[in-house]
């Protein structure tokens, strides 16, 4: 085949499969045993977005899924291009959210084990990813590839939403195809209902519980089970924790709402006081339980669409099913029953609560830290996105910030931030904010050049204290001292200046102006802060 001809093949098969399955944006990464691919992105309607490495692509398109919502595919070569995405696609499987592999694979005469010697080759790549996606799909000939992409589509929406990988031969790829055009491809994940009688029986729990606390996981988020959790929370007059996870969930400023100060014990205490706990979209892990400390009284209700992490960490009252659908249920089911009731308890106890919290802040000298995460929420504009990294004022935000955000803490890996809020500006157009500390940012510098190259309305912070400064804090805490935190690194400013991406250096004092003028500037640009931050101090090391 000559280069040139207007021939269809099987690289063509699939990004015809992907518009007709309602993909618009694709990420990728170009490699050899891939190029079938990429050459058939020119003869489709997809807008590409390329990386400059293959765990950014993976990065940028969870980034992308969160902001749209649904399935975002990237495109990757076969071997070191593929191996490279686990560690984001570890954060896309926590985090639970769809994404769509599509990686090249060697000729298919070479699978099966059988070491042609090919270029890239592995025995088994997809084994590398099956404990980490939600299913590996690996295709063999043309007539394959929509239905596998299909298939794949429909598992990576269903819940609970994942990642899911698809590989296809070099020579699939490359190979000219008589098969039709793809014009239309239908999927309906399959509904994840509750039980009606486990829906009646937590509605009774509820609804004769003296003092009801609901605690909030991300898949009320993934689920965009919002309103229903709020409409369930007023008519039970219960308070509402949110999980790290969750930011957004339930209105921060709500007199029932208990925000998201799970790393305090003053609300560790409180959800163990409940005499029943309804847990909707969290398996109650580390980060969600004060790292393990809690230990509810009350009875357990959860609500988990990941049926391994049901009761995986207290008994309860055990409800396999999709967040949204059950809070709807169950707001129905309750409506009405606690009329009478006097909800002034309930709201007297958050206040108490949130003013303990406040007290035990107020005693530590957190000025800085607090005055910081202020300001860039002044700065954010109202419905913007944010996106932030593996550091010490991320921790803060888990806790303390008042909107919805995204962050890396379903996996805990760096360099999450800037690839993430680049593929959320591809959907939104922006502008969208990414939280960086010197050591995460430093996984990220190449895509400064994919900020430039697509004009990405994005602005990176860069919290510059030196070195991995929580890391820091924590060997210091527990050895006297810390080894291999501390880092040379680059001038940020003078480096984003290379790559054509405005940048400044700012200061505690100007943080506010210098982070809403590159906001409200549209591109790309970099804002860098030099300042060392501590964490308060813990709780869930007391006693």
């Amino acid at each position: 085949m000559s280069r040139g001809q207007a021939v269809r093949t099987g690289g063509d098969l699939v990004v015809e499969s992907l518009a007709a399955l309602g993909a618009t944006t694709v990420f990728g990464e170009p490699g050899q045993h891939a190029l079938g691919l990429f050459d058939a992105l020119r003869r489709s309607d997809l807008r590409y977005v390329g990386c400059r490495t293959e765990l950014s692509v993976a990065f940028a398109a969870d980034g992308h899924a969160r902001a749209t919502g649904s399935v975002t595919p990237f495109l990757v070569s076969t071997g070191p291009g593929a191996l490279g995405t686990l560690p984001a696609l570890m954060e896309s499987r926590a985090a639970a959210v769809p994404v769509l592999v599509v990686s090249s694979q060697i000729p298919a005469d070479g699978l099966g084990g059988r070491r042609k010697g090919y270029l890239h080759e592995l025995p088994d790549q997809a084994a590398a990813f099956r404990d980490v996606v939600k299913s590996a799909h690996v295709v063999r000939t043309a007539g394959q590839i929509a239905p596998a992409l299909a298939e794949a589509w429909e598992l990576a929406l269903a819940a609970p939403a994942g990642p899911v990988l698809v590989e296809i031969p070099q020579d699939v790829l490359l190979a000219e195809t008589g098969i039709p055009a793809v014009t239309e491809l239908r999927v309906a994940p399959r509904p994840l209902a509750p039980r009606a009688e486990l829906v009646a029986a937590a509605a009774d729990l509820l609804v004769r519980a003296a003092n009801p606390v609901i605690l909030a996981g991300g898949g009320v988020v993934r689920a965009g089970a919002q309103a229903a959790l709020l409409e369930l929370a007023q008519e039970l007059d219960a308070p509402v924790a949110t999980t790290f996870g969750a930011k957004g969930a339930f209105p921060w400023e709500h007199p029932l709402s208990l925000q998201s100060w799970l790393e305090d014990r003053h609300l560790t205490a409180f959800l163990e006081e409940a005499d029943v706990l309804l847990v909707v979209g969290s398996g109650l892990g580390e980060l969600s339980s004060n790292y393990h400390t809690m230990r509810p009284r009350g009875r357990v209700v959860q609500i988990e669409a990941d049926l391994g992490k049901l009761e995986s960490n207290h008994p309860a009252l055990a409800v396999h099913a999709d967040a949204r659908v059950t809070l709807e249920e169950l707001a129905r089911a309750v409506k009405g029953a606690r009329t009478g009731r006097d909800g002034a308890a309930a709201r007297s106890a958050v206040r108490d609560v949130l003013g303990r919290v406040a007290a035990r802040l107020d005693a530590q000298d957190l000025a800085l830290e607090r005055s910081l995460l202020a300001a860039i929420d002044r700065a954010l504009p109202e419905q913007a996105l944010s996106f932030w990294d593996m550091t010490i004022l991320a921790y803060w935000a888990w806790s303390a910030w008042p909107r919805p955000m995204e962050s890396a803490q379903g996996a805990g890996g760096l360099g999450y931030a800037l690839p993430a809020a680049l593929g959320a500006a591809a959907a939104t157009g922006g502008p969208v904010l990414a939280v960086s500390g010197d050591g995460g940012a430093m996984y990220g510098l190449a895509e400064l050049a994919t900020l430039h190259q697509h004009r990405l309305d994005v602005t990176w912070l860069i919290v510059d204290d030196g070195g991995y400064g929580i890391l820091r804090e924590y060997m210091t805490d527990a050895f006297g001292a810390a080894t291999g935190t501390e880092l040379a690194r680059p001038d940020f400013a003078a480096l984003a200046a290379a790559f054509g991406v405005p940048a400044r250096c700012t200061t505690p004092e100007d943080l506010e102006n210098d982070l809403a003028r590159a906001l409200r500037t549209p591109g790309p640009s970099v804002v860098v802060l030099p300042a060392t931050l501590r964490m308060f101090a813990p709780t869930h090391l007391a006693g």
